[in-house]
């Protein structure tokens, strides 16, 4: 499962790959504790890197299925 994260006053956006067997609802429990809460939202990555965002910079949160069909250049 992918997360990707839009910061606050940044174009670029911080995309993470999270380990199997995650759960969106746990992510989204996560965020929502950590906003109401003013603190950091921590996402840990398959390869075990913690990533942080202070709550309050989080313009949004996309979280999904890698997409095999999404393809970046020229060719078919």
């Amino acid at each position: 499962m992918d997360v990707r994260i839009g910061v606050t006053q940044t174009a670029k956006e911080i995309e993470v790959e999270l380990p199997d067997g995650v759960d969106a609802e746990s992510v989204k429990a996560d965020l929502a504790k950590a906003v109401k809460d003013g603190s950091t939202f921590w996402v840990t990555d398959r390869k075990g890197r913690q990533v942080g965002v202070v709550a309050e910079k989080v313009a949004y949160v996309e979280i999904g299925v890698p997409d095999a069909a999404r393809r970046i250049g020229f060719g078919g």
